[in-house]
């Protein structure tokens, strides 16, 4: 266990060492990072401590890993950090749980946008807006209604003008809606979300606020709620269920 951590230790500081350097352009981005043996002798550690080091740097961001060549030195970007913090809870809560904790995170950033929206939109951003919702109703019952719906609602996230926001929702929301479950009568499914998204306009169009936040929330309390999977049932026998 001591050498396993006396290791760690070592990569992390390895690890460090490097990313200040790249931080600071002493390695600059796109260059690549110099070589296993180079660092081994330059740190006094083994290979193996290396190699643990730069698979730090690239899950932080910090390097490429292309197959075949040398990781070449990279500053990360928003949706490199956001997207390692969504693998992390995936892994800490499991695909169901933290899929219920981004509906809510999707919940309170789509009834806030709308409610900026419908307090102090512009002309032009209800325009943009507009236009994803003829598109949303000219795809009813195609395969291109997923599409406009996301758009839709990507729209009324870019209202609020916020880089961070706005990747986690292209990142974890987008996703979300892309998997849902098939329905049985898709068109009705789609007249039904085209006129709650309908109703989200003209509430924005009215200023209503309180209105639009409430419609927006109905909005996406049904969505979820549709994509859960029926309970099962209890069986007494093959196709029989138990009696009340």
């Amino acid at each position: 266990m001591g050498d396993l951590q006396e290791t760690k230790r070592t990569s992390d500081a390895i690890a460090e060492a490097l990313i200040a350097e790249i931080r600071d352009g002493r390695i600059a981005a796109g260059n690549p990072l110099p070589p296993e043996r180079e660092l081994t002798e330059q740190f006094g550690a083994s290979r193996p401590t290396v190699r643990q080091a730069l698979a730090q740097l690239q899950m932080r961001g910090y390097a490429t890993a292309d197959a075949g060549r040398r990781p070449r030195a990279k500053k990360p970007s928003l949706i490199d950090v956001l997207r390692g913090a969504g693998d992390h809870i995936r892994e800490i809560l499991g695909d169901a749980e933290s899929g219920v904790h981004l509906e809510q995170m999707r919940q309170f950033i789509e009834t806030g946008a709308v409610r900026e929206l419908a307090m102090r939109g512009g002309n032009a951003q209800i325009a943009k807006l507009n236009a994803t919702l003829d598109a949303n109703y000219e795809a009813i019952g195609t395969d291109a209604f997923p599409e406009t719906d996301i758009a839709f609602h990507r729209a009324l996230v870019s209202t609020i003008d916020n880089p961070v926001i706005l990747t986690l929702h292209d990142m974890f929301v987008s996703e979300l809606l892309r998997q849902r479950t098939r329905v049985e009568d898709q068109v009705a499914h789609d007249n039904q979300a085209y006129e709650e998204h309908r109703a989200v306009f003209q509430s924005i169009l009215d200023g209503d606020a309180t209105e639009a936040t409430a419609v927006m929330d109905r909005h996406l309390t049904r969505s979820f709620r549709l994509r859960l999977k029926p309970p099962k049932s209890v069986k007494n026998g093959p196709g029989q269920d138990i009696a009340d």
